[in-house]
């Protein structure tokens, strides 16, 4: 070992939570452009005469794209770093941002919604990635829960940008240059982190990078039931979520007879509910375990959220709260005990097979959502039209909390990987 490899020292408590901050600002941007649609859905369908089917399919060619390059994504993590792949994917966020705004057609916006899947979903990944690299232990589930909270924080403004961009709301086009200027703000970031991660391999001792996990398709399929069971759990939550809040704007204000503003601000209170909850649920679940248990009361209290919200006349306040809590109890459990069950070599591509897994769920659903609602010709006439997808979504609760009871089930064996023990 050489004299300048005996002087390095580890990076400083500062440094690391400085990166954080970059990679999260770039999920930032990332997230505002992914829902920037949600808000313009009823101001699409009226200038471009297409349907729910038609807005949904914005979503699913998102999904699609990512479901094709998240294996490929995590390898190319694994091979050339974060920063590069941080960078490259930041790239393509903004080129889309730039077509999906200066779309002509439905034709062209789908396109720019598929090459945002391409960049973004990878994105996400790298950004995991590189949590897992710069924390450790009883950090990790904080830090992760922070660059969730200033992440989410894009979703919350997106949501709200009806109330505070609502001189852009006279036509569909407008909120999206927002969008565009967001991703100027992601690629910015992701600069700002290379240049951090540059100095930092010059002046800290970052240990020896691990062998590279190669794409083999035989050994992916190798990971423990432990991480398929949480893969399911992952599918069904997001599966649930997220594809409700595509619709939920327009849901709020044809079956409940809101304001677009306070529409978006319901929509909203999903994401700003996990802003400030996720990174608390992270402190929590370091200190006290029990991470399978936990994602088991945050599945089960997503069961009847959509019914409350059918079939009383409860505040929406209520079962959005519910839902908010679900939404930052589950991640800030869910994306850390993957590090505890998969070897660091390859979080790579256990994050991207992770997501990608998700994403064929959300391609699904937001289709099926939206033919659902067109089926039962949901409309502001016909509001009891919307009730068939919330059934939908019911029964995804129900299979997130199956997954989780086995889950925990598998954990409190002898054989466990320790997810219900607290981490030094």
């Amino acid at each position: 070992m050489s004299n300048l490899q005996i002087e390095k020292t580890q990076p400083t408590a500062f440094y690391r939570w400085l990166i954080l901050i970059f990679i999260s600002l770039a999920m930032f941007g990332n997230y505002y452009i992914y829902d920037s649609i949600a808000p313009i859905a009823d101001l699409l369908k009226a200038a471009r005469d297409i349907t729910d089917e038609d807005i949904g399919l914005l979503y699913s060619s998102y999904s699609i794209a990512a479901i094709i390059v998240l294996l490929g994504g995590g390898y190319i993590i694994d091979k050339f770093g974060t920063k590069i792949s941080l960078f490259a994917f930041a790239l393509i966020c903004t080129l889309s941002a730039f077509i999906t705004a200066f779309a002509p057609d439905q034709n062209v916006m789908l396109v720019g919604r598929f090459l945002l899947g391409v960049g973004s979903e990878p994105l996400i990944v790298a950004v995991t990635t590189s949590l897992a690299k710069w924390f450790k232990g009883k950090e990790l589930s904080f830090a992760f829960g922070l660059n969730l909270t200033i992440a989410r924080l894009g979703s919350v403004a997106a949501d709200n940008s009806p109330t505070w961009a609502k001189s852009y709301y006279g036509d569909w086009q407008s909120p999206l240059f927002i969008a565009i200027a967001l991703a100027i703000i992601c690629l910015m970031a992701t600069i700002a982190y290379w240049i951090l991660e540059s100095n930092a391999e010059k002046k800290f001792a970052l240990g020896e990078r691990s062998e590279i996990d190669k794409l083999d398709f035989k050994n992916l399929f190798k990971f423990g039931l432990s991480f398929w069971l949480i893969v399911g759990l992952c599918v069904t939550f997001y599966s649930a979520i997220f594809p409700f809040r595509t619709f939920a704007i327009k849901y709020f204000m044809e079956a409940h007879g809101t304001e677009r503003e306070f529409a978006g601000m319901l929509n909203s209170i999903l994401p700003f509910s996990a802003m400030i909850a996720t990174p608390l649920f992270g402190l929590l679940v370091d200190r006290i375990g029990k991470r399978a248990l936990l994602m088991a009361i945050g599945s089960f209290l997503l069961i009847p959220t959509y019914l409350l919200m059918t079939y009383t006349n409860i505040s929406l306040f209520i079962p959005i709260a519910m839902m908010g809590i679900s939404f930052s109890l589950i991640p800030a459990v869910m994306w850390p005990s993957v590090a505890y069950i998969v070897e660091e070599k390859r979080l790579g591509s256990a994050y991207a097979l992770m997501t990608l897994i998700q994403q064929v769920g959300l391609a699904g659903m937001n289709w099926i959502i939206g033919s659902a609602n067109d089926f039962s010709n949901a409309s502001l006439h016909n509001p009891t039209g919307y009730d068939l997808g919330m059934w939908i979504f019911t029964s995804l609760g129900f299979f997130g909390l199956l997954f989780a009871y086995f889950l925990r089930r598998s954990e409190v064996k002898a054989d466990g990987h320790g997810l219900e023990l607290k981490k030094n």
